[in-house]
């Protein structure tokens, strides 16, 4: 669950910490109070874009972060990601902002905002404000009915994703094989030309290298050879070795005088010897060393040859004899080009038929689970204060497969009796489709390993009864589920295990925001000002307590 949010220097927010409890957490607070606000916080914690205004005033950069308790899902998701779990497998996200780059942390390693989101998506639901907008999309739809049908249903997606894009690729490929008889023949002449060329070079790896050496070598060879005999004329029987051979005869005759002199002379005989094997390696190497021009003509073609292949077919030899493999294999599929246009037709059409057996085996899990989200979504959405409910998840098949399976799935309701169903746009207000969000949530919570929900007023458009209703919803979501929920309604208010008030405070010169806990009684108070109660009047307080009575006794009895 989340433990904890912590928020520093963005827009009113100064700097602010909550810590979460379990259950239903409720957030409170007068409008422009900045409960939004706060949920933007976490939405920016886990990877919203950060604007330049969301920086407190004069403030440098800002920041977020967020706690979650650890499970066994989440160590193995940290591991599967590189990243190392805290002993207690706790995890703490870290985002800092500054204008033009954020920073990201998870368990204080630098990560980016992309692990982020992946990882979020087995801690954290967020609902913002206006999200049930998104069910008057017909894409929403098929997202929620694969959501619901867990991991049959996204290992069946991927599968035919998988067999979507291989059939494209050979499509495509198909498509781009159009060569005429004077295109094919021409495309033939050039590839017999080139792996022809290639073939008498008859390269060898790493022979560039070594050429270039002996080139070098062969082209410096005057230079080489006066250097090495003047070096001789040092260090030979006329120059320090005669003197070096004196001087040990010298110390040699005394060294018998002293142990001294003795480890003197044996070190002298130590360069002697030394300088006697450097003489006979260097006079070999005079003798063996030959500079004919011949060789070095031979040499020098040699690279030029090398050289222009290079520039025709590759910056290696390793690369020219790539190339080369790949032109004999298109000079062999132009040899029999009918042949190879046959042979991809085939796999063209294989790999459509793998694609439809996939797309087919999706529509299967869809369409069964649609039966199953059907009966539980009506369960739920009689329980939100629906007097009738008329409702189907309508599947039906594409004339074309897409990288989706070839399905369309829409919503259909009527909550009147005797009207048909039809599209919910078309028959639902805002509160209705606040409530069917809230049903999905419900139904999908069963099913989800992620243990927080958040909801952003996801009680829009609704009062009265059926606001009872939406609590008595969120209290069943909260007890498997620990569930922040930021609302406007007492009968939510009412419910919660845990209350905080959001306001806001001002010195004359800046203004921030803040966000308290409350005590059973401060929250009492805050019942009756959500119930529009001015002053805590005897009367006020007494309604407020007799509404979160009648919460505590509903929570009861759903125990």
């Amino acid at each position: 669950m989340l433990q904890s949010l912590h928020v520093k220097n963005l827009a009113l927010m100064e700097e602010t910490s909550v810590t979460f409890g379990e259950g239903l957490n409720v957030l409170t607070g007068e409008t422009g109070a900045g409960k939004s606000l706060l949920l933007g916080s976490v939405n920016l914690a886990l990877g919203a874009k950060f604007e330049k205004e969301m920086l407190r005033k004069g403030a440098e950069s800002a920041q977020v972060e967020l706690a979650f308790s650890g499970n066994d899902l989440i160590r193995e998701r940290l591991l599967s990601m590189e990243l190392e779990p805290e002993e207690d497998g706790s995890v703490l996200i870290t985002r800092k902002m500054q204008v033009g780059k954020s920073v990201f942390r998870i368990n204080g390693e630098v990560v980016t905002a992309k692990q982020v989101k992946e990882l979020a998506e087995i801690l954290i639901d967020v609902h913002g404000q206006h999200e049930h907008q998104s069910l008057l999309h017909k894409k929403k739809h098929l997202e929620i009915l694969d959501a619901f049908g867990g991991k049959e249903a996204q290992e069946a997606c991927e599968e035919a994703a998988k067999a979507y894009k291989e059939w494209k690729a050979l499509e495509k490929t198909l498509r781009e094989e159009g060569l005429d008889e004077k295109e094919r023949a021409r495309e033939q002449s050039l590839a017999e030309y080139e792996v022809r060329e290639i073939e008498d070079a008859a390269l060898k790896a790493g022979e560039d290298e070594e050429l270039e050496d002996a080139y070098r070598l062969m082209v410096n060879g005057q230079k080489i050879m006066e250097a090495l005999g003047e070096s001789y004329s040092y260090t030979g029987s006329d120059g320090a070795g005669s003197a070096l051979s004196r001087a040990l005869r010298a110390l040699s005759g005394v060294s018998e005088y002293d142990k001294r002199l003795s480890q003197l002379a044996e070190q002298l005989s130590e360069v002697d010897s030394l300088l006697a094997d450097y003489n006979r390696d260097l006079a070999d190497y005079m003798q063996d060393v030959t500079f004919d021009e011949g060789a070095l003509r031979e040499t020098e073609d040699r690279l030029n040859l090398i050289n222009r292949l290079k520039e025709k077919y590759g910056n290696t030899i390793e690369d020219i004899l790539a190339y080369g493999e790949e032109r004999r294999a298109y000079l062999t599929k132009l040899e029999d080009y009918d042949a190879y246009l046959e042979g991809l037709r085939e796999q063209v059409k294989k790999a459509k038929a793998k694609l439809d057996k996939a797309s087919s085996a999706l529509t299967a899990i869809r369409k069964k689970n649609a039966k199953a989200l059907t009966a539980q979504l009506v369960a739920a959405l009689e329980q939100l204060n629906f007097l009738k409910v008329d409702f189907e998840i309508h599947v039906q098949e594409l004339e074309d497969p897409t990288e989706k399976g070839k399905d369309d799935v829409e919503f259909l309701i009527s909550t009147n009796p005797g009207e048909e169903r039809r599209p919910l746009g078309m028959v639902a207000s805002g509160g209705e489709l606040s409530r069917i969000m809230l049903a999905i949530k419900t139904v999908l919570a069963k099913r989800d390993e992620v243990d927080a929900l958040i909801f952003d007023e996801i009680d829009a458009g609704i009062s009265g009864r059926t606001a009872w209703q939406v609590s008595k919803q969120l209290g069943k979501v909260a007890g498997a589920h620990q569930v922040i929920c930021i609302t406007h309604l007492p009968q939510i208010a009412a419910m919660a295990d845990v209350h905080f008030l959001i306001e806001k405070s001002t010195d004359g010169s800046s203004t921030a925001t803040n966000v308290r806990l409350l005590s059973e009684e401060e929250a009492t108070g805050e019942l009756a000002r959500l119930l529009g109660s001015d002053g805590l009047s005897d009367a006020a307080l007494s309604n407020a307590k007799e509404m979160r009575s009648q919460a505590l006794s509903q929570k009861a009895d759903e125990v």
